[in-house]
């Protein structure tokens, strides 16, 4: 027996006597996890947003870790009993320090918002709070006056932020309106070209010399190309803003070395956040990485944004980043940038429309009009086809943010179970045979729908067939048996 079988056996035995344990309590979350297992196995996972963490990192969440109570950071906690806390955080820490050659990491945000929410206050407290203190001479905000305290307040809440359109490809965080960092600043947006849905860093600085922000986001989660964020900075620069780079969706890239030089942000960010599973394959979860003037501000994410950590979580996060540490994990993020290559030239050998006609980093935006569809319909018909994808806004969408023009796809999942270009090639056919089946419906009144859809006899049982096979070439989890 290989060691490799000895660990799949191990790793089998664990997850079944665990499953036992749960089921002794309550038998349907029992039942409900075994299907969720037997249903990622059998689909065509393409949502750009998701993957599939290690048995090592999904174990390490279910630890007595999530019993304890651990505010504050490393060496200076709210509660007594933190000791092994304080080695888990310092271990992740140090990890994402090494992993991205960031002089600072902050690894307690629950998620990528929560990550963002600590950026924007680290921001706020940085280039507002600190320096109104000072002018008052004043130590913390306790010690103001009523009036004072007043003042400060209307300002840390009127500053401006510009950030990536949503339906460029930026996300809610990045200053969408009905989202929290919309209501908290003064926002305004910038776009892609109209003709090719790229950036032009050009129309970006005249935007920001006119706006004159107190910051810039810069990053994406539905933009199919690369950034320069050498420029990005320079304009930031230029106009006084701290550069913010929210790089939840291609940390993975950047971590693999596949995002270098001006590509990779951490260089160029005075604070750079990201997700940690995505293409990091890691537990859900955020992280914040910071210049070391910025490293004080994001030190206080808790209590000034978050409460208790979620310590099994930052324990995950260690094991993850370690992970993604080894030179096998270079190899798998050039893979998911490869096939993501992969999958738009089939598309467009078939005659498919691709936002700004490609893909230069781990995901690709398939305009769906061209089919008569919406990207509800697309998603929905995908979904009885087996293909879990995501409906997405595309520049300038006439659907809105609800039904979409576009579905999203993107490679890091797939990736992880071993599929290659073959693979994505017959993905992207299997794909325009179900939206090329599939029409719209229509409403009681008889009108088009936006939601409704038809897909001719046979299709999506042909194609999930079809789908059948490539996924028993490349099990997930291969000898893990529930």
């Amino acid at each position: 027996m290989t060691d490799s079988d000895a660990l799949d056996r191990l790793t089998s035995s664990a997850y079944q006597q665990a499953l036992e344990v749960i089921a002794s309590v309550e038998p349907r979350i029992a039942d409900a996890t075994r299907q969720e297992l037997a249903d990622q196995r059998s689909s065509l996972k393409l949502i750009a947003s998701e993957n599939y963490a290690s048995p090592a990192v999904l174990m390490t969440m279910g630890t007595w870790f999530s019993d304890k109570y651990a505010e504050g950071t490393i060496g200076h906690r709210f509660y007594a009993g933190c000791q092994n806390v304080d080695t888990v955080e310092s271990i992740a820490a140090e990890h994402a320090r090494e992993l991205f050659g960031a002089p600072y990491a902050y690894v307690q945000p629950h998620s990528g918002i929560d990550a963002n929410l600590v950026a924007f206050w680290s921001i706020l407290a940085h280039r507002v709070e600190t320096p109104a203190l000072e002018k008052l001479g004043a130590k913390n905000v306790n010690e103001l006056s009523e009036a004072d305290w007043e003042t400060l307040r209307h300002e840390l809440g009127n500053q401006r932020l510009l950030g990536m359109s949503l339906d460029a490809g930026g996300h809610l965080t990045h200053g969408f309106r009905p989202n929290i960092s919309g209501k908290m600043f003064h926002q305004q947006q910038y776009g892609t070209d109209p003709e090719t849905g790229l950036l032009d860093y050009d129309v970006v600085a005249a935007k920001a010399r006119e706006f004159k922000p107190l910051v810039m986001i810069a990053g994406y989660s539905a933009y199919p190309r690369r950034v320069n964020f050498a420029k990005m900075r320079e304009i930031a620069d230029e106009v006084g803003a701290t550069l913010m780079v929210d790089m939840a969706h291609f940390a993975g890239l950047v971590a693999g070395g596949v995002f270098a030089g001006e590509e990779n942000p951490v260089p160029y960010a005075h604070l750079t956040t990201t997700t940690t599973h995505k293409s990091l394959r890691g537990p859900r979860g955020g992280l914040v990485l910071a210049q070391e003037e910025y490293a004080g501000d994001v030190d206080r994410g808790c209590p000034m944004v978050l409460g208790g950590p979620l310590s099994h979580v930052m324990a995950a996060k260690a094991v993850a980043l370690a992970e993604a540490r080894q030179p096998s994990f270079q190899t798998y993020a050039q893979r998911v940038a490869d096939n993501a290559q992969s999958l738009a030239a089939g598309f467009l050998s078939r005659g498919a429309r691709l936002v700004t006609g490609g893909t230069d980093n781990h995901l690709v935006l398939l305009d769906v009009t061209s089919f008569g569809l919406t990207g509800r319909q697309a998603e929905s018909a995908l979904l009885d086809a087996g293909v879990v994808t995501n409906r997405n806004s595309i520049p300038a969408d006439p659907n809105g943010a609800w039904y979409t023009s576009g579905i999203r796809l993107g490679t890091p999942a797939l990736t992880t179970r071993g599929f290659g270009h073959d693979e994505f090639d017959r993905v992207a056919e299997l794909i325009v045979e179900v939206l090329s089946g599939t029409e719209a419906g229509t409403t009681k009144a008889g009108g088009p729908s936006k939601a409704s859809y038809l897909t001719a006899d046979g299709v999506a049982a042909k194609v999930k067939d079809a789908a059948a096979e490539l996924l028993d070439k490349h099990p997930l989890y291969p000898g893990l048996e529930l």
